[in-house]
């Protein structure tokens, strides 16, 4: 879905845990080019150039803020994109604490946000399922949150030929860049696709129609069949009723190679030698 918050457009799921970006991915450095950085807001430069920004916290979100920061979840995303991708004008990233206006993709400002509240909510379901749940878990949610968000920086950025609805492009850059990490990518990406299902089913998912997203229960199976199409031998668990149909799982193959041609095909020029 694409909502228009004030002068923002805000590009995210829809479900509890996942409302938009609040900040962007930069892919050259840029310390202080966009007008939102704020009193107690820090710049920290990766080895790749990429700034990403730190805004200080509001009270309810410091625990938030210091999870993100010792996780290093937006670090790791912005060095795996600029790896990857050889961004020709500068994309943002900043986080911050966003008022309950949710996480979004700036096009007006190269800027994607991302929200420290968001790391609540995706605790939050995990603790109603499994009050033992792992960290790593949260901060996997949050990485695939970048990523998606990063995608619509891409996009507008460089340009890029969508496949499909553009959300779910975006989800599908997300599992790349998950799954091109390999088996830890792997595990990231069945948290994430946990977390959607939990999502539908703590709001009762139901598509409207109306959103440009697939629906939460959509999203998560989506997420298990590239999670199966990647590597079918490890996971054989994962083909079921409640979870991977066995119809479905007969293409995920197929349909992860399709996911992975295309976005590959759309960064054709942009890609950097690997």
């Amino acid at each position: 879905m694409t909502a228009i918050v004030g002068e923002r457009v805000v590009m995210r799921s829809v479900g509890a845990w996942s409302r938009a970006l609040c900040g962007g991915v930069t892919a050259l450095a840029i310390a202080s080019a966009s007008g939102c950085q704020k009193a107690g807001a820090s710049a920290t430069p990766s080895e790749s150039g990429i700034v990403i920004r730190y805004e200080a916290p509001a009270s309810p979100d410091r625990d938030n803020a210091a999870f993100l920061r010792k996780w290093k979840v937006a670090e790791e995303a912005a060095e795996a994109v600029d790896a990857l991708v050889d961004v020709d004008r500068p994309v943002s990233l900043v986080l911050g604490s966003c008022g309950g206006e949710g996480s979004a993709y700036d096009p007006e400002a190269d800027r994607v946000e991302i929200c420290y509240d968001e790391v609540s909510e995706a605790r939050e379901l995990f603790q109603r399922a499994e009050p033992r749940h792992a960290d790593d878990d949260v901060a996997a949610v949050m990485l695939e949150t970048l990523f998606h968000e990063t995608a619509h920086a891409l996009v507008d950025v460089l340009g890029l030929r969508t496949s499909g609805r553009e959300e779910d492009f975006a989800d599908q850059f997300a599992a790349l860049m998950l799954l091109r990490k390999g088996v830890s990518g792997e595990r990231q990406l069945l948290a994430a696709a946990e977390a959607w299902r939990l999502s539908a089913v703590t709001n009762e998912d139901v598509d409207s129609g109306t959103d440009e997203h697939s629906s939460d229960s959509q999203r998560a199976v989506n997420h298990l069949c590239y999670v199966y199409g990647s590597a079918s031998g490890r996971h054989q668990n994962l083909v079921g009723a409640d979870d991977l149909p066995a119809d479905r799982a007969k293409g995920c193959a197929r349909e992860w190679s399709t996911v992975r041609a295309s976005w590959m095909t759309a960064l054709g020029p942009h890609l950097r030698e690997e």
